[in-house]
């Protein structure tokens, strides 16, 4: 998780890719893991960039749960950037 900082009580982090379709890909596929998890991101995108924040409103702080979606986002990342792992 050494890309992701924390800034006004939030683990927050940007993902860039080759186009707009790869990061809409990357969003899909981190959308399945929030859902599982019922933890879902604040994040936008603006064509080829996904910005990301993680926090657990209900309290009040990053906890495990933002930790964890954060693995999982990095891993879909290096997934999308490396397909064949």
């Amino acid at each position: 998780m050494r890309d992701w900082k924390e800034e006004d009580g939030k683990l927050v982090r940007s993902y860039r890719f080759e186009s707009f379709a790869d990061a809409m890909t990357f969003m899909m596929r981190c959308a399945f893991h929030a859902e599982a998890m019922n933890h879902h991101p604040e994040w936008t995108n603006v064509y080829n960039r996904v910005d990301v924040a993680l926090v657990t409103h209900d309290a009040g702080a990053i906890t495990d749960r933002d930790r964890e979606l954060a693995r999982r986002m990095d891993a879909v990342y290096a997934a999308c950037r490396h397909p064949e792992n």
